[in-house]
């Protein structure tokens, strides 16, 4: 299971002690934090300041949202030890289910969206059943679901190739913006409330997750590493805030994305549902023999898959305001690569929803850094290809040093 090591923290050792050790424990966690803030260094010195800029950082945040939502699903099927290739034509196909639904048979947006996203969670329960019921490996399985779904979205948009949607409210979804209400030095003010309110909830559940470890008699970091943890987080918040509100304030597509993980996050890591999952992942016939059911397990996270792919489907019509015959493809790898990158275990049992976003942010930044700088596409799959490569790497190298 995918237990934090802040408990093996010594109590008296001094700061400096305390912070080495902290991050020679946690080194997964938070390798990937630094990885992202080298790049985005890196970049900004390199474009002289122009990969910082609010235009860009919000243009691509707004481009990562939808391999984003698949990465956060893609993250719980690595967990449990399967893969779904078919996330990428699945999103392509419900994404152009939703504009037939609302170009050509004119349903209404709000209820063309609970109509996908049930559709999608059909989907995936489907390659749970091949999975958990059949036997099939999950490869194949998904990789079938992957040839048919190809078909199915060429088969939708045969006669028209290109669905054009002219459909502002659904459009919005993709690149509409929260209302600003007011500006304070031409910045989104909605966009600095958020901000501060996301610092303050921060703030209160760290404060509150130190209370409960310390009633129970865990071991946590000194007050000095928790508090230089509180502050860092909070200016990255408060930065990351000021640099979109400059920039029309949050996309719609931030606030889903972040909604997202905050659910995944709080299921995984707060709920019984979410124990299981890891405990699964972990070791699925030790888990079987302590009482857990793993068909039903893989079953959820599966149709949970599914739906994230339809909201991804969703997203990613909405922002290119119509359905093509090519959307969807490269998505499942693209999920695949975000995860492993964000810190997710080929073994299983060990991977973070949090992580899987970090994981997208990274790879977007990669592809945003490199075309500011006129990089050619074939070094820009090359690059990315070893970032991967160095990620899994990377996985298995601190599990032999920990095993």
């Amino acid at each position: 299971m995918n237990v934090s090591h802040e408990l093996k923290m010594e109590p008296k050792t001094n700061f400096v002690q305390e912070a080495k050790s902290l991050v020679k424990f946690n080194i997964r966690e938070y390798g990937m934090y630094i990885a992202l803030f080298v790049i985005m260094l890196i970049f900004s010195i390199l474009t002289d300041g122009l990969f910082m800029s609010s235009r860009n950082i919000s243009n691509l945040l707004d481009a990562t949202g939808y391999i984003a939502v698949l990465a956060v699903g893609m993250t719980l099927v690595i967990v449990i030890r399967h893969i779904d290739l078919s996330v990428g034509f699945a999103a392509g196909f419900m994404g152009a289910i939703a504009a037939i639904l609302l170009t050509q048979a004119g349903v209404p947006i709000w209820l063309i969206i609970p109509i996908v996203l049930v559709l999608g969670i059909a989907a995936g329960m489907i390659n749970g059943f091949l999975v958990a019921s059949l036997g099939i490996p999950s490869f194949v399985a998904s990789l079938a679901g992957m040839l048919i779904f190809r078909g199915a979205l060429l088969r939708v948009t045969e006669k028209t190739g290109t669905i054009i949607i002219k459909d502002e409210d659904f459009n919005a979804i993709g690149n509409g913006y929260i209302p600003a209400i007011s500006t304070v030095g031409g910045l989104s003010l909605l966009s600095l409330i958020l901000g501060v309110v996301a610092i303050v909830l921060y703030i209160l559940s760290e404060v509150s997750n130190r209370r409960n470890k310390l009633k129970y008699g865990f071991e946590v970091v000194s007050g000095g590493i928790f508090a230089v943890k509180l502050v860092f987080v909070s200016a990255i918040i408060a930065y990351i805030t000021w640099i979109i509100a400059g920039y029309n304030g949050f996309s719609w597509t931030v606030v889903i994305m972040v909604f997202v993980v905050l659910v995944y996050h709080f299921l995984s890591t707060k709920t019984v549902l979410g124990r299981h999952i890891y405990a699964v992942g972990s070791n699925p016939e030790a888990a079987h023999l302590s009482g857990i059911n793993v068909k039903k397990i893989t079953y959820i996270v599966f149709g949970s898959m599914g739906l994230l792919s339809a909201l991804s489907g969703i997203l990613f019509t909405s922002r290119l305001q119509s359905a093509t015959t090519t959307a969807g493809t490269l998505f499942e790898l693209d999920a695949i690569a975000a995860a492993y990158v964000g810190g997710v275990s080929a073994a299983g049992g060990v991977g973070k929803v949090t992580g899987s976003i970090i994981g997208a942010i990274v790879m977007a930044s990669l592809t945003s850094g490199m075309n500011l700088l006129g990089v050619g596409i074939s070094y820009q799959y090359m690059i990315r290809g070893a970032v991967l490569a160095a990620a899994v790497i990377f996985d298995v190298i601190t599990r032999r040093k920990r095993g």
